[in-house]
């Protein structure tokens, strides 16, 4: 079995446990929920008299801090918990085919909830003539983000047995690589670092990149940094597994 077989066969296996219990149901639920809220009440969607889903997309950063990690916590705690990993590894499979499997399973399921919430597009073309392209846009925005966060808490979730600390660990980290971006952050370091140096913590804010997708406009730097910081983690979760592997 080469390598492309062998994390499709991983990729089924995760893909179809989140629709074996209850987790995919919930999770859907939730979060079709407060994509609506996010958009038609805090968003003021009829009271701002504009046809786009610009609310929506405003709200997708803070339902995935709170979403993604019930994602990702399981990926490797309740594996490691179980022993499935070291059952796993006795087969013909990698840690990198795992890792891999994993987490395109969970980026798939995180897509599926995000594709969703396609009546929202269908709503404002037939309430107005809305930008479809930056919308399009807007869309790749939020499943990068999601990717991102989901190798986070992948990352984070291989050291750890508790599904709750992998949680909180998830979030904290999402977090911290949302804010780094905000104005109250950048006013803090500008007293003390120089030019160069905030403008580089800036860059490496996820929300500065969404945001400059969410406006419409494909950049290659903003698609290549979600990209990177996705690879880098899902590297460092295949070194953790490798390490916890060898303990």
């Amino acid at each position: 079995m080469n390598a492309p077989a062998r994390i499709r066969a991983i990729f089924r296996r995760e893909f179809g446990a989140y629709f074996a219990s209850p987790l995919a149901g919930i999770f859907l639920v939730i979060y079709l929920f407060m994509s609506g809220i996010f958009m038609f009440q805090l968003g003021g969607f009829y009271e701002r008299g504009q046809a786009d889903l610009r609310p929506f997309f405003q709200g997708q950063p803070w339902l995935d801090l709170f979403l993604v990690p019930a994602l990702s916590m399981r990926l490797w705690a309740e594996d490691r918990r179980t022993g499935t990993v070291e059952l796993l590894l006795t087969l013909p499979f990698s840690v990198w085919d795992l890792v891999l499997g994993k987490f395109l399973a969970a980026w798939a399921f995180a897509c599926v909830a995000l594709a969703l919430t396609a009546p929202l597009w269908i709503t404002v073309g037939w309430l107005g003539n809305p930008d479809h392209g930056a919308i399009f846009v807007g869309y790749v925005a939020c499943a990068l983000l999601a990717g991102c966060f989901l190798a986070v808490g992948a990352f984070l979730s291989a050291f750890t047995k508790n599904q709750v600390i992998a949680f909180v660990l998830c979030g904290v980290a999402s977090f911290l690589l949302l804010v780094t971006g905000f104005p109250v952050v950048l006013d803090f370091v500008s007293g003390w670092l120089p030019r160069v140096a905030v403008e580089a913590i800036s860059s490496m804010s996820a929300m500065t990149h969404f945001e400059s997708m969410m406006r419409g406009v494909l950049d290659a730097r903003d698609v290549l940094y979600f990209a990177s910081v996705t690879a880098a983690f899902l590297f460092l979760n295949g070194v953790v597994v490798e390490w916890k592997k060898a303990e």
